[in-house]
């Protein structure tokens, strides 16, 4: 159309992360010892979540081998703890793609971080401690990504996952909802184009999806599947 004024430029970033939660996910090597990882390509449906992973690493490995993990959240203040775990991997040796990138093979990702290892308590695999929610889940559907592109295929996979069990801090509940977190009270650390940020204290208007009761998601009859 005659005059239209387009504000865009176009680009072509290398990665397309906008900003995410971090999640630590734990898991259990083939050894028995723990492995703790952190991502930040996930989404949650319901009590379902999406976990975008590469396909090579050792935690993908593990969820797969043993179809369960952790899902922690570490909250903003945790940040040191989860940059401790960057640039490491349980896989030994190096994948070829994360040598590249400067990782380095760390066995034990719970004495790196500081953080302290829980168990599982409907899974075999680890929580962390301090991390202000953790999500034990089951592994209910891996989808290889990217097939349709010869450079990608077979190096991602999206791996669906079903919550079994939810732990969160008392500190970040709501008052007289024993069953709801304050968005007010939890603070996520986020991750945006490889570096950490976290919310502002205040949340920003009335949010009119905010009106809707939590509880009218649950379908009729739900119960948690262990």
């Amino acid at each position: 159309m005659h005059g239209t004024f387009d504000p865009t430029v176009q680009i072509d970033p290398a990665i397309l992360y906008f900003g995410t939660p971090v999640v630590l996910i734990g898991s259990t090597n083939e050894d028995g010892s723990h492995n703790l990882a952190p991502m930040s390509s996930a989404w949650w449906v319901g009590w379902r979540c999406m976990l975008g992973l590469a396909r090579n690493s050792k935690t993908t490995e593990n969820m797969i081998r043993t179809g369960e993990c952790v899902l922690n959240l570490p909250p903003a203040d945790l940040v040191a703890a989860v940059d401790r775990l960057a640039r490491t991997t349980g896989s030994d040796p190096v994948p070829p793609g994360k040598l590249y990138r400067g990782y380095r093979h760390e066995k034990d990702k719970f004495e790196l971080s500081g953080l302290t290892a829980l168990p599982g308590e409907t899974v075999n695999a680890p929580r962390a401690a301090e991390c202000a929610v953790q999500m034990e889940a089951k592994v209910a559907h891996v989808h290889e990504m990217a097939q349709d592109d010869k450079v990608w295929r077979g190096n991602l996979a999206a791996i669906e996952v079903r919550i079994t069990r939810v732990h969160a801090h008392p500190h970040i509940m709501m008052e007289g909802a024993p069953n709801r977190i304050d968005p007010d009270k939890w603070r996520p650390l986020i991750l945006s184009f490889q570096e950490f940020y976290g919310l502002t204290p205040q949340r920003l208007q009335r949010s009119e999806l905010g009106q809707i009761p939590e509880a009218m998601y649950r379908p009729p009859g739900w119960q948690p599947a262990l």
